[in-house]
C-alpha cells in the first residue's frame, strides 16, 4: 500500500483528497503547514506528497525544497495560481507535477497513480534498460549508475524530472519524439493538449546542459529529438 502525505492549511481540501485517496487504496497522513510536513518527513517515509503552495509558517515551495534535500519523494504542488512563472519556480524546486485549483479530485488521483507507476518503472528502467553505464559526448558526461551529470568536468545539479527527461532522450537518441509520447512516457499519464509543462521542463533541461543544449533539437509542430 502506497503512503501519501497531504499538506494543506485548508481542512476541507485535506479531507476531500483523503476521501478519494483512501477509496483508491492509499494510506494517508495529513499536515496543515509546510513546517509540520518537513518534521513528519524526517521521521516517516512517504511514497508521494501532495503539497499546497500558500500556507502559513512555511510555504509549499520552501517545504518541498527542505524535504527534497533529505529524501527523493515525488511531490505534486497545488496552487490557485497557474502562471508559467509559478510553475517554473515549482519545477526548479524539484516537484514532479503542478495542479491548479480548483481541480478535479479524480484527475488528481490519476496523476498520483501515474507518478507512482512511473517512479517504479523509472527505477526498473535504470536498472534493466540503462543505455550504457556512462554516456559521454565531448564535455558532457552522464553516469547513470551514480545519477551524476557533468559538463566540462563540473557537476550539474538537476531536478528529478530533468534527469528523467535526459535519460529518456539519451535512450532514444536520434528518434523524433512527439510531445504526446514524451508526456506519456516520462510523466506517465495521457496527454491532455497542454504542452506548456513539457516545454517548461525542456527549457530547464537546456539551461542545465549549457552549451550542450544544442543536442536537444526542436522539431517544429512535432516535438524534440536528441542528436549527437
Amino acid at each position: 500500500m502506497n503512503k501519501l502525505l497531504i499538506v494543506d492549511d485548508e481542512q476541507r481540501i485535506r479531507e476531500m483528497i483523503r476521501k478519494y485517496a483512501e477509496f483508491e487504496g492509499y494510506e494517508v497522513e495529513e499536515a496543515q503547514d509546510g513546517m509540520q510536513a518537513v518534521t513528519m518527513c524526517r521521521s516517516n517515509d512517504y511514497d508521494l506528497i501532495v503539497m499546497d503552495v500558500m500556507m502559513p509558517v512555511l510555504d509549499g515551495f520552501s517545504a518541498s525544497r527542505e524535504i527534497l534535500k533529505q529524501k527523493a519523494i515525488p511531490i505534486i504542488m497545488l496552487s490557485a495560481r497557474g502562471e508559467e512563472y509559478d510553475k517554473l519556480h515549482g519545477f526548479e524546486t524539484g516537484v514532479d507535477d503542478y495542479v491548479v485549483k480548483p481541480f478535479s479530485p479524480k484527475e488528481l488521483m490519476m496523476r498520483i497513480h501515474a507518478i507512482l507507476k512511473r517512479t517504479q518503472r523509472t527505477k526498473e528502467d535504470e536498472n534493466a534498460e540503462r543505455p550504457k553505464a556512462v554516456f559521454s559526448y565531448e564535455g558532457l558526461r552522464v553516469d547513470f549508475t551514480a545519477r551524476v551529470v557533468t559538463v566540462d568536468n563540473r557537476r550539474i545539479d538537476m531536478t528529478p524530472k530533468e534527469y528523467a527527461l535526459l535519460f529518456y532522450f539519451i535512450k532514444n537518441k536520434g528518434i523524433a519524439l512527439t510531445r504526446e509520447v514524451l508526456i506519456k512516457d516520462v510523466w506517465g499519464y495521457d496527454f491532455y493538449g497542454d504542452d506548456r509543462t513539457l516545454d517548461t521542463h525542456i527549457k530547464l533541461l537546456r539551461k542545465s546542459l549549457k552549451e550542450y543544449s544544442r543536442l536537444i533539437v526542436t522539431l517544429r509542430g512535432v516535438g524534440y529529438r536528441f542528436e549527437c
